[in-house]
């Protein structure tokens, strides 16, 4: 969280002000960054949707969501009094171009009274169908005609595959400039994600290590003991691939693998994540076959209560071929890293829930100690555990205390809860606040889109062309499956776990 910031008068309209999102996530992120004296002085947020509702309506209803999801849990009356008063709603049907007459009046008013130097920000929290409307409104009535004061935020999934992403960039780059384009993914919001570059570019112990000379291999696992939910109508159209690997996952992989950036400037960084893209080795059928590994989870048992096969969740097809757990050998075919495999994994109803960067270092070149001193050896590594714990670890030998000369592994931690007292923002406190002061840096740029698109479209193709024989093929409560272990073991490794209390 930046410590001091000045920011221009701003009006933020929310497209799907009732939603899901915006009482989620959104609207607590927002007091937050009020409450903390982080939002400008002079500013309106403005929620839309198509039914009617009262300013004083729409306040409660956004009382409510800050006080069931807020990390800060209640609202302070007298703050939530001064925030809500800035909180207004303007019903619009984004599908009738008149309703944008009546927004152009609202934000003209706000205009007015703010001044010339005002910025409006356009937050699509809508269904991805609705994004090119939006779009298209938007320019028409001439809401977002400058450039330095005009931004849109557009939530994933930011389409559904290569053609569709492109089609949505091309609607979006014709009415809008890239730098008012914010692309967002929540996950690079996190702050241990953030910390990812910190830790990497601050420390020049890493560099030297940091290169397949020393790494023995990577592993990023972002695991769900969760099913699909309410969201079985969504989810059977996305699967596992396209919902969480195109976007989270390929970024973190674009962060442990980029090269060091020459300074902090949005552009640079995201250059450097798009090179590491354009490394990755593109799949062939005997990669597909060998190197990705697909699942769907069947009945089981989660903390005691059973929980249904994902065929028999809500609004899912009874026959789906939708994978609800994916696993991927990727490889970035540069000097840094030519040979060192990269796994990904990614799942539902799975025993942990947990999101790990797992980076493992090539074993001591020669064993000076003898096997009967080595009670539990393993090769050294760094971990990054971005939830439920937030740490960094690095795991290194040591002798065990006693007469004997006895090595096992121990943890140096950089422990989040340790070493502050002041508590993490949400991520979408620290996105929307770079929205308001135009950093770019944790948003994905057209380009980097593409191309994960295209590094991953002839798996979907495959594995779309191709009904699985097997589904459901891992049971609830399990780490996915058999060929999912295998993938890794063939090479001589293992999916690494910190063990978690499950409670």
């Amino acid at each position: 969280m930046k410590t001091s910031i000045s920011l221009n008068p701003t009006i933020i309209v929310i497209f799907g002000g009732t939603g899901d999102l915006n009482l989620r996530k959104l609207a607590p992120a927002l007091y937050n960054l009020y409450a903390e004296g982080y939002m400008p002085e002079k500013f309106a947020i403005i929620g839309t949707a198509r039914r009617p509702l009262t300013d004083v309506k729409f306040r409660e209803t956004l009382m409510e969501g800050v006080n069931s999801f807020s990390r800060t849990g209640k609202v302070h009356k007298e703050k939530w009094d001064n925030f809500s008063q800035n909180v207004h709603y303007n019903p619009i049907d984004v599908k009738d171009s008149a309703s944008f007459d009546t927004l152009k009046d609202t934000l003209d008013k706000f205009k007015d009274e703010f001044g010339p130097d005002t910025q409006i920000v356009y937050y699509l929290a809508v269904s991805p169908d609705l994004f090119p409307s939006i779009a298209k409104r938007l320019a028409k009535f001439k809401l977002a005609e400058n450039e330095d004061n005009c931004r849109i935020v557009v939530e994933k999934p930011f389409g559904k595959d290569l053609e569709t992403a492109r089609e949505l960039n091309e609607i979006l780059r014709e009415r809008f400039k890239e730098k008012q384009i914010y692309r967002i993914d929540h996950y690079l919001g996190k702050e241990t994600v953030q910390n990812i570059m910190a830790f990497r570019f601050a420390n020049s112990f890493l560099e030297p290590l940091w290169n397949r000379n020393y790494i023995d291999h990577v592993q990023i696992s972002v695991t769900e003991q969760l099913g699909v939910g309410d969201r079985g109508g969504y989810y059977d159209g996305s699967g596992a691939l396209r919902d969480m690997i195109q976007n989270h996952l390929l970024q973190l992989l674009c962060i442990i693998g980029m090269e060091t950036p020459i300074n902090f400037d949005a552009d640079e960084i995201r250059d450097k994540k798009v090179d590491v893209l354009k490394a990755m080795r593109p799949f062939s059928a005997e990669d597909i076959r060998f190197n990705t590994v697909r699942g769907q989870y069947t009945k089981g048992w989660i903390r005691g209560d059973e929980v249904p096969g994902y065929r028999s969740e809500k609004d899912v097809d009874k026959q789906s071929n939708t994978e609800t757990f994916a696993a991927i050998k990727f490889f970035v075919d540069n000097w840094r890293w030519k040979g060192i495999p990269f796994y990904v994994r990614t799942g539902k109803r799975l025993s942990q829930t947990s999101s790990l960067i797992t980076i493992q270092f090539k074993d001591v070149p020669h064993q000076v100690f003898p096997a009967s001193v080595a009670e539990h050896w393993q090769q050294n590594r760094l971990i990054i555990s971005i939830q439920p714990e937030m740490s960094i670890r690095l795991q290194v030998q040591g002798k065990r205390p006693g007469l004997d000369m006895t090595l096992n592994p121990v943890d140096m931690v950089f422990d989040y809860k340790g070493t502050y007292t002041t508590e993490s923002p949400e991520a979408y406190e620290t996105l929307l606040l770079d929205v308001m002061t135009g950093d770019q840096t944790q948003f994905m740029r057209a380009d980097q889109v593409e191309i994960a698109w295209e590094l991953l479209m002839p798996v979907i193709n495959a594995w779309e062309s191709k009904k699985s024989l097997s589904f459901p093929n891992y049971a609830a409560d399990s780490w996915g499956p058999e060929d999912a272990e295998a993938l890794i073991a063939r090479d001589g490794f293992h999916w690494f776990t910190l063990p978690l209390n499950k409670d």
